[in-house]
């Protein structure tokens, strides 16, 4: 039985509960209010005494690696780092008081220094110019992109008044291995040349961003928070090998110096796929350090520059007058060491002889200007510019490298009598090496001319594989007519002056060289005694897998074709080696030269 005072108490206890939940219901609802129902316009009351804040989400600009996936070009962080002058004003006035135990800037200031490779006088002076300027100042720039190495460094001091924002910063880990072909960036990030700019929609990424609200005190206001995420840049792939890009680099420069040439310039070309294995050239570019190289030296001159290509486009003259004329290796034509055609034209050989019953395989062995000029009469002038057509000369390559350049080849009926006869051994014409490449790969590869390319594909940052689109592979000549100019090329390399220097014992090669002359842009008509010189090869002869080109502009210790020979040797071995193509087991057949 509940008495009376029994009955009181409880009765206390319930009322004081049923207040104390009323109470926490009404703060329920009162926060719900705030935060729920009405929080965009708590949010917008707020702003009277609030500040926007913010932070750039940086996405990371897409990588560039070799055929191999190693890196040419790839993203780092580096850091801003900025002072607030007045808080070390602040901090050194509480040590000199004795409130505080820190060191004085003076002091620390030599450390800053000594991280950051500035000296102490101007790291003092960043503070002591923003104060003259504003005594209440907070912020002043210590130096813009300090390495990760540094930015640890900085913290280390655990200085209040240093603050650090990191972003994306590009490195291009082998310095100058392929700096032609890549490109570079600008200290801003903005792409500035070759495939960095050109590819920019594969490698560019999308930088995201924090925004906030956040109270005097910098404490973020809840709810005001949003965030963008970025979107990190694709990977472009290349065709190039990184080591054998360098070691063509390494090669080509040391044959450029040594024939003290202007330029000098190493093209590998994979016959049976199209792709470019190096593209090396001297004088070159570090992307790391871009200003430090001539203007004219930032871009690739490989596909950049136009020649006239000499005596290599025998090669392609021959081809076209077996293909449609019915000539044979063993087809023969009486040429002396100058010779008069129709309409007043005259062919001089570069050297005096009488005349002599050429082969056709003669006339490429000796290098006969006359030799293939009566050759050459052996189909129309408009077949051999449709030939040329074929071969792609004049045409680019659609490689994917920017403003590529074009060789230029008149049309036939622009042709004069001497014109005519100089197309047959490449004066009055001009290529370019990736257009003289793609070329001998179709006079080789059974006649069948494959695109030429440079990049392999881009990655996008989800995970979808982009290709380029390439031109189709096109039958050039006769796959009768190419074991022909294998056989006839080859030889060339047997039996021309220079063969002992381009052999490589255990495999069969081919080629042909050439030196053209350069035109005289000032005064007209062709400079005296200088000389573009190239040399374009492949091998193994009996199946053919690479052409390599070298050139030289203007070389002056050799000034004929035969400085190519050293690097092009070279450069060949180099290339057999690192593919591991085998030895051939089969034996060339001597043709002749006479008739």
């Amino acid at each position: 039985m509940t008495t009376r005072s029994t009955r009181s108490p409880r009765r206390r206890t319930v009322v004081a509960l049923a207040v104390v939940l009323a109470v926490l219901a009404g703060f329920i609802v009162r926060l719900v209010d705030i935060q729920v129902v009405n929080a965009d316009d708590h949010i917008k009351d707020s702003l009277d005494v609030a500040f926007a804040g913010g932070q750039t989400l940086y996405g990371t600009r897409g990588a560039i690696v070799d055929a191999n996936g190693e890196t040419l070009a790839g993203s780092i962080l580096r850091y801003d780092c900025q002072l607030s002058p007045k808080l070390i004003t602040e901090i050194d006035a509480e040590v000199l008081e004795g409130k505080s135990e820190r060191p004085l800037w003076a002091d620390v200031s030599n450390d800053v220094a000594e991280i950051t490779g500035q000296t102490p006088e101007e790291v003092r002076a960043i503070v002591g110019t923003a104060l003259a300027d504003d005594p209440d100042s907070q912020y002043a720039v210590l130096k813009k992109g300090v390495s990760t190495e540094q930015f640890r460094a900085l913290a280390d001091l655990k200085t209040p008044y240093i603050a650090c924002v990191s972003h994306p910063a590009r490195t291009y880990p082998d310095g100058a291995v392929a700096g032609n072909l890549i490109g570079f960036v600008g200290s801003d990030g903005t792409p500035l040349e070759s495939l960095e700019a050109s590819q920019n929609d594969c490698l560019a990424a999308s930088n995201g961003e924090r925004t906030y609200e956040q109270g005097k005190d910098g404490v973020v206001i809840p709810g005001t928070e949003k965030e963008t995420p970025a979107t990190d840049g694709g990977t472009l792939q290349l065709t190039v090998d990184r080591d054998l890009q360098w070691y063509m680099q390494q090669l080509i420069a040391e044959q450029t110096q040594t024939m003290a040439a202007q330029r000098g310039a190493i093209l590998v070309y994979e016959v049976k796929t199209g792709k470019v294995r190096a593209a090396a050239e001297f004088p070159t570019v570090d992307p790391n350090d871009y200003a430090a190289a001539e203007v004219e030296d930032r871009t690739s001159s490989i596909f950049t520059d136009w020649f006239e290509p000499g005596s290599t486009f025998k090669g392609l003259t021959a081809a076209t007058v077996i293909d449609a004329g019915g000539q044979t290796p063993d087809s023969t034509v009486v040429a002396s060491g100058l010779e008069n055609f129709d309409g007043g034209a005259r062919v001089r050989d570069s050297f005096q002889h009488p005349a002599f019953t050429y082969t056709l395989t003669g006339v490429l062995i000796d290098s006969s200007n006359a030799g293939i000029s009566k050759f050459s009469q052996k189909v129309d002038k408009q077949t051999r510019y449709d030939y040329f057509q074929r071969f792609g000369i004049g045409q680019g390559t659609n490689s994917g490298y920017p403003a590529e350049q074009t060789g230029l080849v008149y049309p036939a009926d622009q042709w004069g009598a001497q014109t005519t006869l100089n197309t047959s051994f490449g004066q009055g014409v001009t290529t370019t090496m990736p257009e003289l490449a793609r070329a001998y790969g179709a006079i080789v590869n059974g006649g069948v001319k494959m695109p030429l390319q440079i990049i392999e594909s881009c990655t996008e940052a989800d995970g979808t594989v982009v290709t380029p689109e390439l031109d189709e592979p096109e039958r050039v000549i006769s796959e009768t007519t190419s074991a022909q100019m294998r056989e006839m090329l080859e030889n060339v390399f047997l039996q021309a002056p220079y063969a002992k220097t381009v052999a490589i014992p255990g495999y069969r090669l081919g080629g042909k060289t050439g030196t053209g002359e350069k035109v005289d842009t000032v005064n007209g008509g062709y400079k005296a005694g200088v000389y573009y010189t190239t040399m374009v090869g492949f091998a193994p002869a009996d199946d053919p897998e690479y052409v390599v080109v070298v050139t030289l502009d203007e070389p002056t210790k050799v000034t004929s074709s035969a400085a190519n020979a050293t690097a092009f040797q070279k450069a060949m071995t180099q290339v057999l080696k690192t593919y591991r193509v085998m030895p051939s087991t089969t034996s060339p057949e001597l043709l002749p030269k006479f008739g």
